[in-house]
């Protein structure tokens, strides 16, 4: 009898004890670092070798959507379906054995929000008020009258020589402002130096020819044109017809460039914006007419044509300084100083992490990359 006692206990004891083992351990948190869009439930199941789950969320009227169904008794699941900030959402997971058979399972229930700020961010926020107080720094230096360095650019100091030469020559200035429309920061940029190039046309009392692909391009320009006229104290010399529209065509507006180069023999080229194929023929033509050529373009693939047929070539970001360059506005003298800071820094932490990391020091990788 004794003995039929201390099995009884000693079974219970053992199914006890495999009922405490056999758990879920069902956690559901607010992804961090987002826009409230997103949960991650993870979940563990301890007390049993194999068996798969079932991953359910339970809507408001109690209806239940299959989120996931794995193996794995330990996991990590994301739901970014249809969450809302501030609603409440409540999950179920379910254990089944290896046979399918249904075991146990357990419900959780949580919300989330949306975070104000990205704390995987924080090497880009530094960087940011870096870049920041740079570019504030010297628009106000700039404009307190103190005499800010810029690197001389060729194409651009050459462009008295090309005007000067055209109004001696008796012949025209070409400028062409690229294919693209006034969506392309090219375009603006080229644009912008023409405002500069037709301010100092009116000055010599220089014919302008202005060829474009687009219709706001052409209104643009021809604004701009006018504008500058204006501020030379030559409004009358101003001719719309100087300013006009030939195709969006690719190949059509480059073959009438082209007639254009060979019929008016322009003593200066100026190619500044975005351009494709078409760089070479228009280069190309211009040379062998005998012009001084000016292009620039910020397209890597289409700068060595430029190169190799252009007198002076404005690459890359020589583009877009160039606006500064030419008209010393304080504000963008002021942008361009502090960029070129904000790139001199960059470079030298750059350096310092190679060094650091070869050194096997990786705190300012872990930093910069923090995720």
């Amino acid at each position: 009898m004794k003995k039929t006692f201390v099995l009884f206990f000693l079974f219970s004891g053992l199914f006890l004890f495999s009922q405490v083992a056999q758990h879920i351990d069902l956690a559901v948190i607010d992804t961090p670092n987002d826009d409230g869009s997103s949960l991650q439930i993870n979940w563990k199941v301890s007390g049993y070798d194999s068996g798969s789950v079932v991953l359910e969320r339970i809507g408001e009227n109690g209806e239940k959507r299959v989120l996931a169904k794995s193996n794995n008794l330990e996991r990590r699941y994301v739901d970014g379906t249809d969450v809302r900030p501030g609603v409440e959402y409540a999950y179920l997971l379910s254990v089944y054995d290896v046979n399918g058979e249904f075991l146990e399972e357990a419900t959780i229930s949580t919300s989330s929000k949306a975070q104000w700020f990205n704390t995987d961010k924080i090497a880009l926020l530094i960087w940011m008020i870096i870049l920041t107080v740079a570019i504030v720094y010297f628009i106000f230096s700039a404009k307190s009258g103190k005499e800010l360095y810029i690197r001389k650019i060729s194409g651009l100091e050459s462009m008295d020589e090309s005007v000067g030469r055209a109004t001696e020559m008796g012949r025209p200035i070409l400028f062409v402002p690229g294919i693209s429309d006034l969506d392309d920061m090219q375009t603006i940029a080229g644009l912008t130096i023409l405002g500069q190039l037709a301010q100092k046309a009116a000055e010599y009392d220089a014919e302008l020819i202005v060829p474009v692909c687009r219709s706001m391009v052409l209104s643009t320009a021809k604004e701009i044109v006018k504008e500058a006229f204006l501020k030379a104290g030559r409004p009358d010399a101003y001719k719309p017809d100087s300013v006009f529209y030939l195709t969006d065509d690719q190949f059509g507006f480059v073959a009438g460039v082209d007639g254009i180069i060979v019929r008016e023999k322009p003593a200066a080229n100026f190619f500044l914006g975005a351009f494709y194929a078409e760089s070479l023929i228009l280069a190309e033509t211009g040379f062998a007419s005998g012009a001084i050529q000016t292009a620039g373009t910020a397209m890597p693939s289409q700068l060595p044509f430029f190169v190799a047929a252009c007198d002076y070539t404005l690459i890359g970001e020589e583009l877009y300084a160039a606006s500064a360059y030419l008209s010393k506005d304080p504000h963008q003298l002021g942008s361009l100083k502090g960029q070129d800071l904000g790139k001199a820094i960059f470079v030298i932490v750059l350096t310092i992490g190679i060094i650091l990391e070869i050194s096997g020091i990786s705190f300012l990788k872990d930093f910069l990359t923090m995720h």
